[in-house]
């Protein structure tokens, strides 16, 4: 396999942007999740206006993983207010990190985390967080092996359907 890039995506690459989350949000989710349910959340979720204004936030940031140019993953981080709960100025939230599924295993996931991880420090973070669905066990056992531990519930909508997002810290400091 050729070399994984991790590269900051830039506000001319919305469109790419639109093109992954869809896709991959589209393969984690589908199996487990209401057809009409699931193309309402993409369609709202990752509508270009949605996106770009997500792109030009200065409290977040996207990364894309690639080979050769192509994306294959990718990974939202959340700054200050911009962090979709906790709102905590010394925690950066992980919001998504989602890979194409042939490049699951290959360690994508991992890259997009450790850059994650970096930046995190980097900003002096003292706690990175996120929420994954409880019914996503493959998720949560890669941040659990990341040293993330559970502190909290909360309900995400999917459509018309609430589901259970298990919240999950890592503390950077002690």
């Amino acid at each position: 396999m050729n070399t994984i890039t991790i590269e900051k995506a830039a506000i001319t690459e919305v469109s790419q942007l639109q093109q992954i989350a869809k896709k991959t949000f589209y393969e984690t989710f589908a199996d487990n999740n209401d057809e009409e349910n699931l193309q309402t959340y993409i369609e709202e979720g990752f509508a270009i206006e949605k996106l770009t204004r997500e792109l030009q936030d200065d409290n977040a940031e996207f990364y894309f993983a690639k080979i050769d140019e192509e994306v294959i993953g990718y990974l939202k981080l959340n700054f200050g207010s911009s962090q979709t709960e906790l709102k905590d100025d010394k925690a950066v939230e992980i919001q998504r990190i989602y890979v194409l599924k042939e490049f699951h295993g290959k360690k994508v996931g991992q890259f997009l985390y450790d850059k994650a991880i970096e930046i995190a420090r980097n900003k002096n973070a003292d706690f990175v967080w996120l929420g994954v669905w409880e019914e996503n066990p493959r998720a949560i056992r890669f941040y659990e092996k990341n040293g993330f531990v559970e502190f909290d519930k909360h309900i995400f909508k999917l459509g018309d359907e609430e589901q259970t997002d298990i919240m999950m810290k890592l503390k950077l400091k002690a």
